[in-house]
């Protein structure tokens, strides 16, 4: 009887889930960063040497949603490392994760976010960084991507630590 109530109060909410389609949309495929964007512009991440898996062999993966046609994709990139979707480009700094013996464990990306946007609707696209900072899988609302079309949030970091069946 619940959820008739429910089903009666937001009808809209029905509707919308009726269009659902079972095939899921087109990926959006990469493609080449701009050459004036390709440089080194990430902040130097430093990490204790020793403790863990060094950050060039961390791999971190990122979830990114396009919300204007609902797509969604995972990432995977190493500090370093860009990759260009559509008209987002994604950058990994680092990626880091609590020791398995440290209470709460935490997962983290310092990720930068740009998006190709017009000023206006006769004016070239340019591209503006929206996002710079650490985002975290545990405690997603610390630090959000805050953009109208694009989301992007930490799904995992790939590393172990000594000891640590990997």
């Amino acid at each position: 009887m619940k959820s008739l109530r429910f089903a009666a109060a937001c009808p809209l909410l029905l509707v919308v889930a009726a269009c659902d389609s079972d095939a899921p949309p087109p990926a959006a495929e990469a493609t080449e960063i701009p050459d004036e964007l390709a440089g080194d512009v990430l902040p130097a991440i430093e990490v204790e040497e020793g403790l863990g898996t060094p950050l060039e062999e961390r791999v971190a993966t990122l979830g990114l949603m396009n919300k204007r046609n609902n797509s969604s994709r995972d990432i995977e990139l190493k500090p370093g490392e860009s990759q260009r979707i559509d008209d987002v480009i994604v950058r990994l700094a680092s990626c880091e994760r609590t020791a398995p013996w440290e209470d709460p464990p935490q997962t983290g990306a310092f990720v930068q976010v740009l998006v190709q946007e017009r000023e206006s609707a006769g004016s070239d696209p340019e591209w503006n960084q929206v996002f710079s900072g650490w985002l975290f899988k545990e405690t997603p609302s610390i630090n959000v991507v805050e953009h109208p079309v694009y989301d992007v949030w930490v799904k995992d970091c790939a590393m172990s630590f000594p000891g640590e069946e990997g």
